[in-house]
């Protein structure tokens, strides 16, 4: 909703933002004082000389552009327009491999568009990361009957896992084939309650998480952790303490409404005559003598099964985390002291830490100085909210296991080579100092 009437934001008054409902877009997003940081964030070769200076071996770069051309609702415009992208990207890049790779956008309205751009990006233009657009925004039937034209106002949003009208497992197997990971970037902004007319900062706050959150509830429900355990997914720019709160949630309502522990609110166990007796006693004048006969009382027959966790295939909970923790990446902001909750083995499920790994947005506003964005994540380790090992995983060990447990010759011919293969010999862990 980033115009209406091919009118945008900036274009109308208060009064007419307000008729449209349109939301307050992004602005003055990116370093400008710092002019030297901008040209950074804009020419790969600059980028790929400052990246020590920054104290970054490796990077993989992901495109700002790449949010909205996989939204383009019309077919071939929006295929074309990811084709013609990916194709600038791999040249632009070509030549700098050893320090940066960049991401292909690929678009996910089928999986039949998505395999075919993968295909090509990985096996023709030579990249090495995918970037999904997880989200898709689809027209609700109802509406679409009334009037077509309602359609921007009035959608569902498909997460591409459960209750999708495609499958999209042919995707995920051929992310197997290729070994590669979902690295996975959509926009919360515009959705839901993310729909100030005036206040960026209102929509923009949390919304990376929310889209995360979505994803990873959708895959977890909809059983794709359970049929591709080895598939590495991760979730961009959207902080971790989502996820950790995720984990404990559902680890908290599993054991509650499992399919075993749910029978405990099976209506048909429900003590009628000591229901009533009760009311009688305590009933009052209001109440007593007058339990409702249908409501809460009546035998529910749920024809559509009672076990949300079936397809998850979840029998412990071990198993419940087995399909969260070790198959999650989640990309943070160096200066987020939320990400101490990835390492904090007091709270989580298990004691299972989670696949928290340094991703700072440089190059917009996120960012305010790109030579010390590292000295910045390292401010948790001088607080004393992370170990020095938690703070190895973070920036090193974590995101090399993202694409190296997938592909073991990822990193082959990169400034990491050497570093990340010693962590595949020790079995994906880090190496005793």
């Amino acid at each position: 909703l980033r115009r209406q009437n091919n009118r945008s934001w900036y274009e109308m008054d208060h009064a007419q933002r307000r008729h449209h409902n349109l939301i307050r877009p992004a602005f003055w997003a990116a370093p400008t004082e710092n002019s030297v940081d901008l040209a950074t964030a804009m020419l790969p070769k600059l980028m790929h000389e400052r990246l020590p200076e920054m104290g970054i071996d490796y990077a993989v770069v992901y495109p700002t552009i790449g949010f909205l051309l996989p939204e383009i609702p019309d077919n071939d415009v929006r295929r074309a327009a990811c084709r013609a992208h990916n194709l600038m990207m791999a040249d632009i890049y070509r030549g700098l491999g050893d320090r940066i790779t960049p991401a292909a956008v690929i678009p996910c309205h089928t999986p039949e568009e998505a395999i075919e751009e993968l295909d090509y990006a990985i096996g023709e233009l030579d990249f090495k990361v995918p970037m999904f657009i997880n989200l898709v925004k689809r027209p609700i039937g109802a509406v679409q009957d009334v009037d077509p034209e309602l359609r921007p106002y009035a959608f569902w949003v498909d997460t591409l896992a459960i209750d999708s009208i495609y499958d999209y497992d042919p995707l995920w197997q051929r992310c197997m084939d290729l070994k590669v990971p979902v690295t996975a970037h959509a926009v919360g902004q515009g959705m839901h309650l993310r729909r100030s007319i005036s206040n960026y900062m209102y929509n923009q706050t949390g919304h990376f998480a929310d889209a995360g959150h979505a994803f990873a509830k959708a895959l977890f429900f909809g059983g794709v952790t359970n049929r591709f355990p080895d598939l590495n997914f991760a979730f961009l720019e959207c902080g971790v303490a989502w996820g950790a709160s995720l984990v404990c949630d559902l680890k908290e309502r599993w054991e509650k409404r499992s399919a075993e522990a749910i029978e405990q609110f099976n209506p048909a166990k429900i003590d009628r005559a000591l229901m009533e007796a009760l009311f009688e006693q305590y009933g009052g004048e209001v109440l007593s003598g007058r339990l409702p006969k249908g409501a809460i009382l009546r035998n529910v027959v749920e024809r559509d099964g009672v076990d949300d966790f079936a397809a998850a295939n979840v029998n412990s909970i071990d198993e419940l985390l087995d399909r969260l923790v070790p198959n999650f990446y989640y990309g943070c902001e160096a200066d987020d002291r939320m990400n101490a909750t990835a390492f904090d083995t007091r709270v989580l499920p298990g004691g299972r830490k989670l696949n928290a790994m340094f991703s700072s947005d440089f190059g917009h506003w996120d960012v305010t100085e790109m030579a010390g964005v590292l000295v910045e994540a390292h401010e948790l380790v001088d607080d004393g909210l992370l170990s020095s090992e938690d703070f190895a995983d973070f920036v090193f060990h974590n995101p090399a296991r993202l694409f190296a447990s997938m592909d073991p010759e990822f990193f082959a011919g990169t400034a990491v080579e050497d570093d990340v293969a010693k962590i595949l010999a020790n079995g994906g862990q880090a190496a005793a100092a």
